[in-house]
């Protein structure tokens, strides 16, 4: 007896102790500092969980990632193919509130990028009247003149499309980047809940979430409304470059969620201006194709010529109007980095309306006033190149040493048109469980939306965490993880 109440009389250590989000604004606390009502039953539930009880639980997710095959691929690694995308079993919890901006905002935004597109690619009025510079857009190889005069079904480019935000402290949502081309991770959004749904139910007891199991099904009706004119049922696939790629699983996951066949350039075939499928029956047509292959490897006819991924005279097909290709050929022109700084301009150009969400303040170094004021203050911005993406190339000035701020002042005098810089923002943090217990830890936001005649966005999205403690890289490449996100129901 003696013994039980020794151990009794032990402090267990809880997930939540030691935890301060010092200044930066709390996802899961806000700027009270409190846990709000709606969150309380999760704080609740984290607040007496034994860490060393938790930690093993998570670590007990993680192999199950591993054993499903929920993996991606980082190029750089030569020793290792596939790995885990590390997951915190603390989810990122969004209140309806919230989420109605970051719906709207998400709209509006994909809703101007498709009529500027369109736009570009027709009547070029927004760059005759000088909202966006006319160089800017020809100078870029994401500019493809072979889609000029080209009119898709529903006047839609951008199919799917993934903006990334975050919060600053004050709380206020701003869009980091656009991702217009092939946004990827939509997979682990879905893979993040059901994993939270097996493994730890009990955090979400109490808690109204809102589904995001649909997301296949949403896609797929999306596809479907832009088949070509008089196809009244599409067969729809999705193209992928194959196994090597960082997001080969993504494109298993999806085609299976939609129910389509995942093909490879190979088992593809133009003849006539038409698109068909090599099935054990023959060939059979296609008339959407969902693709993961970049535009310069899509047709060796029109593009890269030694490309072995692409379909030869699928952009005939397009032209022809027998094929829709999900996102369009051309689409990069609109999520460019430097294109971005003038996102809250084409909003108010074509829909005369404020942006919802506003961007990151930005200095476009092509101009000669953003380079001076880049040059001028380089210890004290994020220096980025336009045509990087998964975190490489970047300069955080305040962490940067003197060496590195000089290595990155010479850069961008040779090549000033590459780089956009803006000020480093306190990215708002969510704790994350850690070997210690829960830390802060800085996150962003991905949220997908699928647009055909018109555009719904995934109730929730990618939160992507910096695990490194000070880091404000949250790329999966740059060792990154994620989290799932939560968006409550309205009412809840």
């Amino acid at each position: 007896m003696a013994r039980i109440s020794a151990l009794k009389s032990l402090k267990t250590v809880s997930a939540l102790d030691g935890y301060d989000p010092g200044s930066f604004y709390c996802e899961l606390l806000g700027t009270d500092r409190q846990p709000s009502r709606q969150v309380a039953p999760l704080w609740h539930c984290l607040e007496t969980s034994e860490l060393t009880i938790l930690r093993q639980r998570a670590q007990d997710a993680e192999r199950e990632l591993f054993n499903l095959g929920i993996t991606f691929t980082v190029y750089t690694e030569k020793d290792a193919i596939d790995r885990i995308l590390p997951f915190d079993v603390i989810p990122r919890i969004l209140s309806a509130a919230d989420w109605a901006t970051i719906e709207a905002g998400v709209k509006q935004r994909v809703k101007a990028l498709n009529m500027f597109l369109h736009d570009i690619y027709h009547d070029k009025k927004v760059l005759k009247d000088g909202i966006v510079p006319e160089d800017l857009i020809f100078s870029k190889s994401c500019y493809r003149p072979e889609m000029e005069g080209l009119d898709l079904p529903c006047q839609t480019y951008i199919h799917v499309n993934g903006t990334d935000i975050v919060r600053d402290p004050a709380g206020a949502f701003l869009v980091l980047e656009d991702n217009g081309r092939s946004p990827s991770g939509v997979s682990y959004v879905v893979e993040n809940r059901h994993l939270m749904q097996r493994a730890f139910p009990d955090l979400m007891q109490g808690l109204k979430v809102r589904p995001v199991s649909d997301y296949g099904k949403r896609l797929l009706g999306k596809l479907r409304e832009v088949a070509p004119a008089g196809v009244s049922n599409p067969n729809v696939v999705l193209l992928s470059p194959g196994i090597y790629n960082s997001a080969y699983f993504e494109h298993v996951f999806l085609a299976r969620e939609m129910g389509v066949p995942l093909v490879e350039g190979r088992d593809l075939v133009v003849d006539n201006d038409r698109v068909y499928a090599h099935t054990i029956a023959g060939l059979s047509p296609v008339h959407v194709i969902y693709r993961r292959i970049n535009d310069e490897y899509l047709d060796p006819e029109a593009f890269e010529p030694t490309s072995m991924l692409g379909v030869p005279g699928v952009l005939r097909a397009v032209r022809a109007g027998t094929v829709t290709l999900a996102n369009a050929i051309g689409t990069g022109v609109a999520d460019d980095k430097a294109v971005y700084a003038y996102v809250p301009r084409i909003i108010r150009y074509y829909l005369a309306e404020e942006p919802i969400l506003a961007n990151v303040e930005t200095y476009i170094c092509r101009e000669p006033e953003g380079l001076a004021y880049t040059l001028a203050n380089l210890d004290k911005l994020v220096l980025k190149p336009v045509g990087e993406s998964g975190g490489y190339g970047i300069v955080i000035g305040p962490k940067a040493s003197k060496a590195e701020l000089e290595e990155a002042a010479v850069t961008l005098k040779a090549n000033p048109a590459n780089f956009i810089s803006q000020p480093m923002i306190g990215l708002s943090v969510s704790p994350t469980l850690m070997d210690g217990g829960a830390r802060p830890r800085h996150v962003d936001l991905r949220p997908y939306a699928v647009t055909g005649k018109d555009t719904w966005v995934l109730p929730g999205g990618l939160t992507r965490v910096a695990l490194r403690e000070g880091s404000i890289i949250v790329n999966s490449s740059q060792g990154g993880g994620t989290k799932d996100t939560w968006v409550l129901a309205e009412g809840a």
